[in-house]
């Protein structure tokens, strides 16, 4: 599938259209929108929404891919200022249940059902494993946590973050997504704590 999603500078009314889309998008999902549906629950023409993309599939990838931007400097501005290494463990992983709050059960499907979405939530979800391993390494550097395997702890946090978010493990434990996350918080730093 051609990629051509619009990049680089928007004007005032594409950002307010584009955050719009992502709300709508989140809150109802995107694969069983036409264009035609979407521009009339954004209020615009067909001619403005292909002024952000070509099609609605890229339409989708361009509120997916901004979902997911605005969701990492939210969580990287929760912990920007904590320096205890305990709590900016917890508090990046409730930052994340925190983002991904608004994310209705329709758009994790989507995302799960759309290769290019998927793709997306991937490589971010790769990204916060990493994000994890960091901050445990930095703790055990520290001296704030214990030695452990921070690559193991980061890839069993993020089996556990893909099984929140496909639904899974609400559908095993009945916690809601923030829920779990908070729990997986807890989890995570009883594996590290001296």
């Amino acid at each position: 599938m051609k990629s051509t999603v619009i990049m680089g500078s928007l004007t005032r009314r594409q950002s307010g259209l584009r955050d719009a889309l992502v709300d709508l998008f989140l809150a109802k999902g995107f694969l069983q929108f036409t264009l035609d549906d979407i521009a009339a629950e954004l209020s615009c023409s067909k001619r403005t929404l292909y002024a952000l993309a070509e099609s609605k599939e890229q339409l989708a990838v361009l509120a997916v891919r901004e979902f997911f931007r605005r969701s990492t400097d939210q969580v990287e501005a929760a912990i920007a200022r904590t320096r205890a290494h305990g709590r900016r463990l917890t508090g990046y992983l409730e930052a994340v249940a925190a983002a991904l709050a608004p994310a209705s059960r329709a758009f994790t499907d989507d995302v799960a059902n759309f290769p290019p979405a998927r793709e997306i939530y991937e490589r971010n979800t790769e990204a916060a494993a990493r994000r994890v391993r960091e901050l445990i390494d930095e703790g055990c550097r520290e001296g704030a946590f214990r030695t452990v395997d921070s690559t193991f702890v980061a890839e069993v946090v993020t089996a556990s973050m893909r099984r929140i978010t496909s639904g899974e493990l609400t559908a095993a434990t009945g916690l809601n997504d923030a829920q779990a996350y908070r729990e997986l918080a807890k989890l995570t730093l009883a594996a590290v704590r001296r």
